[in-house]
């Protein structure tokens, strides 16, 4: 039925040459015993007649029949392979295929055997096709055959170029990880190194979980001693070396190819930042293989030489537990097989070990901090007074540390180590041992010169302390005799043994023991030698004149004052003027006026403002107690002018106190003036209250009112509402209608005048802006509002103009201003008519009454702007 269809179709379509192809075909077909199916298939049996060696025409022909039983596509698939066996996309999917119909069935079906057929059929023509053997290799994986895999694998990796073998290692490795074949793992492994380096660490890793560790130790080590060595995983040199010391010190029985000790050695050389944790493993290491004493040895070796304290607390917590761990072994062991003399004598030695350790952790941190800085004074300090007690330990760390200590980068003071030295020999009854050391001390080359003159007064205290004055005496004319040559104080180029003899510490303790043990002539020598030398301050100066004036030299005290005051400038000088002038006033009071008075014109000369106060105030005294009031007076009107701005108001106080207790009241209106003028708007204010109440009280009212009216033009009513308030007191009390009316006037016209422009308009828009809320929108907004501040401005400088023409003059009563009456009738319907025909003989009360209402009419008028 096929053949006639066939037939049919050729005879239709085709013409002879066509017929005679397809005849062909069908004796092929019938040749190779395959029978048609369909009549699809011809088309694609001529293409691949015609084509037999085109890849396109079989991958056509293989997508028609993909959905066909898998016996006739494995036939299609091996005929072309049969006529392409090289092409590789048909090898490719053909094992694909196969894979596919084999999913689901046990690994010992002989399915699984004829696809490891095909894969070795297709290696002989792909064996460069890395694909193909992954795909092989994955396959058998599966299947579990060890050594076939394994045998497959070596197969891919001499077929394939060494370029494609990155891409078979990693499924190696796997294999080989996967199965527990340690010894096969170790040799590919090696294998995989040669050609991959920076594999070693996965391999070290697989060693470790193998616990091939001295391998691991071994690589480790290699990877570290390789310089060009660059960690896949991000790790450093260091923590690769921290990683094999730990692997060596907990594993001593297991690796034995490597020297421990000289390893972890040399990283205490190279990796000064983990001395604690590399001495620690050094020691667990011979802890682990039972070397006890070895490891002690390894711990006090740590102890004696770590120069940091988190290592020395590593160290040292690490060694007492140590010792605490081999005192509960031996007490276990004790309670186990039985305690005897030997074992609590061992219990004992252990336990007297650990607590002879813990006592010794102060002095061996000091010891730490010192070899940390050899030269740190106060660390030093601190070890002697840890061998309290003790002596000989005492003179050796005080020996020890005045031969170690460099004075020149010395933290601290190095000159105390030799004092208290000397201090140590002094309290034990050896003052010559003292004194030695003390001598020695004198020729240190200190960094500063104040560092030897310490030590020079503190041997002479403690001759003086030993009642050798004499001696105490002899040492300090010994360290300040001069040298022959001129030597500067601050030249760092000479030695200090050069320059201490112009040390102030020095010169003072020498005056003090001239004072106390010499003469009259030999203290003022010494005195005299420091002001010549320019190494006196004002205390010196002082101290010489008030030693003179014990001894009653006046004379020779003021002449050391004024060599004091040619020394120093300002504000160094104050304290010696100020004892000098009061020194002189003193002694001469009155008797010597015009020297005084020279004095104090010198000093006032160059005075700072600073420290005028207290020279004006004593010169006013000296001229009102001595001198004349009317030069007290004019000091004070130059210490107003002299000091300090915020110190002015005080002054201006004093001085009208004191020309009211000289002159009198009247006579302080001039300072009363100046003042208001001179001070600042709050104190003048205060001065303009306390002026205007003198006035009141001397009964010029009119006056008072002047000063009111004055100070008003610095007084803002929102600001000082006090002040105004004290005028309106004042009105009431002594004022009349006009006046009052007066004093309203200039109010308003204050607050106009501290009213700015701005704060005007913004007042006047806003007021305008409310008042358009109630009314409907027309135009734009800010035209009206602008159109309506144009016509209040203008409303306001009319009323003004007419109130500056109905203000021409203030009548004297209430009765010839009609309008003001008509305005107070309509605005206070309870004021009172003022008749000026009343009795003047009212009693007072009434009085006081009508001129509070009228003040009340007066402040409840409408305010003209």
């Amino acid at each position: 039925m096929g053949g006639q269809v066939v037939v049919g179709c050729l005879g239709s379509e085709m013409g002879l040459q066509a017929r005679g192809v397809a005849w062909e075909a069908w004796g092929f077909l019938e040749v190779m015993g395959i029978e048609l199916q369909e009549e699809e298939d011809l088309p694609y049996e001529e293409d691949i007649l015609r084509n037999p060696y085109n890849v396109k025409c079989w991958l056509r022909y293989i997508e028609h029949k993909k959905d066909a039983r898998k016996e006739v596509l494995n036939t299609v698939y091996e005929r072309s392979l049969k006529q392409l066996p090289g092409s590789y996309k048909l090898w490719y999917n053909y094992l694909k295929l196969l894979r596919s119909q084999i999913r689901g069935k046990i690994v010992t079906d002989p399915a699984y055997e004829e696809v490891n057929s095909a894969f070795e059929r297709s290696l002989v023509f792909m064996h460069k096709m890395p694909r193909i053997w992954l795909d092989y290799l994955n396959f058998l994986l599966g299947q579990g055959k060890i050594t076939r895999t394994r045998r497959s694998f070596d197969r891919a990796l001499k077929a394939l170029p060494i370029t494609q073998h990155g891409r078979i290692w990693p499924l190696y490795l796997k294999f080989v990880r996967s199965h527990d074949l340690p010894e096969t793992a170790v040799r590919v492994y090696r294998r995989y190194l040669k050609l991959k380096k920076e594999g070693s660490e996965e391999y070290i890793n697989f060693l470790i979980s193998i616990d091939w560790l001295d391998e691991a130790a071994q690589r480790l080590a290699d990877i570290i001693n390789d310089g060009n060595f660059v960690s896949v995983e991000g790790k450093s040199k260091h923590q690769l070396w921290n990683k094999l010391c730990e692997l060596i010190a907990k594993n001593p029985d297991k690796v034995t190819s490597l020297k421990v000790e000289p390893i972890i050695r040399q990283g205490l050389k190279r990796y000064t930042d983990q001395i604690g944790v590399l001495w620690n493993s050094l020691a667990d290491y011979y802890i682990r293989g039972g070397h006890f004493e070895r490891a002690r040895d390894i711990y006090d070796e740590a102890i004696q030489t770590v120069v940091t304290v988190r290592d020395f607390t590593q160290v040292f917590d690490a060694c007492a537990q140590f010792e605490k761990s081999m005192i509960a072994s031996k007490m276990e062991a004790m309670e186990e097989g039985g305690a005897t003399d030997e074992d609590d004598l061992e219990l004992e030695v252990r336990l007297a070990r650990l607590e002879s350790l813990m006592d010794r952790r102060p002095l061996l941190l000091n010891s730490v901090l010192l070899r940390q800085n050899p030269h740190n004074v106060h660390e030093w300090h601190k070890r002697v007074t840890l061998f309290e007690g003790k002596p000989r330990e005492i003179i050796n760390t005080y020996t020890e540390a005045v031969q170690t200590v460099d004075p020149k980068i010395a933290s601290g003071k190095p000159h105390s180590l030799w004092v208290e030295f000397a201090k140590f020999y002094e309290t034990n009854d050896q003052l010559e041992d003292a004194c030695v050391v003390f001598e020695k001390a004198s020729q240190v080359p200190y960094k500063h010169v104040d560092d030897l003159a310490c030590v020079w007064c503190e041997w002479a205290e403690m001759e003086l302390r030993h009642d050798h004055s004499e001696e105490a005496l002899k040492l300090m004319h010994r360290v300040t005799t001069p040298l022959k040559r001129q030597v500067g104080y601050h030249d760092e180029t000479e030695t200090v043994q050069a320059r201490v003899h112009k040390s102030l510490k020095v010169w003072s303790l020498y005056a003090d023991l001239e004072e106390s043990f010499g003469t009259f002539k030999s203290c003022k020598a010494v005195y005299d030698k420091i002001i010549d030398l320019r190494i006196a301050t004002p205390q010196i100066i002082i101290n010489y004149a008030m030693f003179l004036e014990e001894n009653n030299y006046f004379e020779e005290a003021f002449k050391a004052y004024e060599k004091g005051i040619a020394l120093f400038k300002w504000p160094n000088v104050y304290d010696l003027w100020n004892t000098y002038l009061t020194k002189f006033i003193t002694r001469y009071e009155g008797s010597k006026l015009e020297r005084a008075r020279d004095l104090f014109e010198q000093c006032l000369e160059n005075c700072p403002e600073k420290f005028a106060k207290e020279i004006y105030l004593l010169y006013a005294k000296l001229e009102m107690e001595f001198g004349m009031a009317r030069h007290a007076m004019a000091v004070y009107d130059r210490c107003t002018r002299a000091v300090l701005p915020e110190e002015q108001y005080e002054m201006f106080n004093v001085y009208i106190k004191k020309a009211a207790e000289v002159y009198g009241v009247t006579h302080t209106r001039t300072i009363y003036e100046k003042a208001i003028e001179v001070l600042n708007n709050d104190q003048a204010r205060e001065m303009c209250l306390r002026f205007a109440d003198l006035e009141k009280k001397l009964g010029e009212i009119d006056r008072a009112r002047a000063v009111y009216a004055h100070g008003s033009q610095i007084s803002d009513p929102r600001v000082a509402p006090q002040y105004w308030e004290s005028w309106k007191e004042f009105e009431i009390n002594h004022g009349n209608e006009d006046t009052v009316r007066e004093m309203l006037r200039i109010k308003r016209s204050v607050q106009a005048k501290y009213n700015t422009q701005v704060n005007f308009m913004s007042a006047q828009m806003l007021a305008a802006q409310n008042k358009k809320q109630d009314a409907p929108d027309e135009g734009d907004e800010m035209q009206q509002l602008e159109a309506r501040a144009r016509q209040l401005a203008q409303q306001s400088l009319q009323e003004k103009a007419q109130a500056e023409k109905k203000l021409l003059f203030v009548r004297s009563t209430m009765a010839e201003d009609e309008e003001l009456g008509d305005a107070t009738k309509t605005n206070n319907p309870e004021a009172i008519d003022i008749d000026d025909d009343e009795d003047a003989t009212d009693d007072e009360e009434q009085v006081e009454g009508e001129k509070y209402k009228v003040f009340q009419l007066l402040e409840n008028q409408p305010k003209v702007v």
